[in-house]
């Protein structure tokens, strides 16, 4: 698709694909400037409906908040449709993570800027549903952007049992949404995700942040939300000071009442 053009947005590069569809580096040639432009998924539009996906990105576009992109427009493309979005150029923050070894202070100030965006968007009834560190990106001035909220999928039980069962028919899956080892325990028993889900997946971040390791381990998907569901997180290391810490746990609570 790169040369072609959606409405007045010619697509100059292809910047990444996930399960909800294709973004490409775009030129609005109305308004001069690059922007993003997400191409949703086929299967995403199959699967939940062009009529909900339209009420979800509608919603998401009317968060304005410095640290969560900005959707600008919602095009429609043959038999689907489009977002237009800020343009967000930096590096993710799991990149970040596995190659860095973050300051307590680096840390702090990114966990702060996600929170605020999540209550942002809490305050207006809107869930994240698939936070983690690959939809965090820290820009050149340090500062942070959350992408793709409020368009994930909600999981039933049905799916559930099948991300349990083989982490390939997930990732084979790309209607679905939503990453195992940030999925807080009650969506993996089957609940619809909630404000406090976004919490336990800001912990599972914070905590990845902080060591560069997930919270929990499994060697196989089942292991995986078995421990999730029944063990307690791994130990943080000693050099993590205690407020942070306790942050951290409080995040991790398995009982939704012991979240912030």
């Amino acid at each position: 698709m790169i040369g072609e053009k959606l409405g007045h947005y010619c697509l100059t590069a292809k910047i990444g694909e996930g399960g909800m569809g294709v973004v490409f580096r775009a030129r609005d040639e109305e308004l001069n400037r690059d922007v993003a432009v997400k191409v949703l998924a086929a299967s995403m539009l199959e699967h939940l409906g062009k009529d909900h996906l339209l009420r979800e990105a509608q919603t998401a576009s009317a968060l304005n908040h410095p640290n969560i992109r900005t959707i600008y427009q919602i095009g429609r493309v043959d038999d689907g449709f489009y977002l237009v979005m800020e343009l967000v150029e930096g590096q993710p923050l799991n990149e970040i993570a596995r190659s860095t070894k973050l300051t307590t202070e680096a840390v702090t100030r990114y966990g702060v800027q996600i929170a605020d965006a999540l209550a942002h968007a809490h305050e207006r009834q809107i869930v994240h549903r698939d936070l983690k560190t690959a939809n965090v990106v820290i820009t050149r001035d340090g500062r942070v952007k959350v992408l793709d909220f409020g368009l994930a999928r909600r999981l039933d039980q049905a799916t559930v049992d099948a991300i349990t069962r083989s982490q390939a028919s997930i990732e084979r899956d790309r209607s679905i949404v939503g990453s195992l080892p940030y999925m807080a325990p009650e969506i993996l028993r089957g609940e619809t995700g909630s404000y406090q889900s976004d919490i336990w997946a800001l912990g599972v971040l914070l905590y990845e942040t902080v060591t560069g390791q997930l919270p929990f381990g499994g060697s196989t998907p089942y292991g995986l939300s078995a421990a999730i569901l029944h063990e307690l997180p791994r130990p943080l290391p000693s050099s993590v000071p205690p407020g942070l810490s306790a942050v951290i746990m409080r995040c991790l609570a398995k009982d939704l009442r012991n979240r912030p």
